[in-house]
């Protein structure tokens, strides 16, 4: 089992940037495909981003590629997800999520964390 903690919400304005972390603990980090996923209110948990076990690679969803980036430090135990050029509609919730399989899916994602805001506004 691994537990997940994200850090990095906040408010930015729109064009800006922010770069979310997610720390996991417990059982070897890179046993474990990482996703980034975000629920604004009244709409369903999407996924944003997927990685896989060694970082080489990676899935976007359309409405951030060119955008976001996400990669891994397996040293660290960390999973990152950079965000450029944001826009109002990426506000939400964004939380880190792990895999045991390479998937977007999800139902895959056993492990969450408890979610970091990401409002975008001016």
């Amino acid at each position: 089992q691994v537990q997940l903690v994200e850090f990095g919400g906040g408010l930015v304005r729109p064009g800006g940037s922010l770069r979310l972390s997610c720390a996991a603990s417990g059982h070897a980090f890179n046993n474990y495909v990482m996703g980034w996923f975000r629920q604004a209110p009244g709409k369903e948990r999407a996924i944003v981003a997927s990685v896989s076990w060694s970082g080489t690679r990676t899935h976007y969803a359309d409405a951030v590629k060119g955008r976001f980036d996400i990669w891994r430090d397996n040293n660290n135990n960390t999973v990152y997800l950079q965000m450029n050029s944001l826009k109002p509609e990426d506000t939400a919730v964004y939380y880190c999520a792990a895999a045991e399989s390479l998937t977007t899916r999800i139902a895959d994602y056993p492990f969450w964390g408890q979610g970091t805001q990401v409002t975008v506004s001016s």
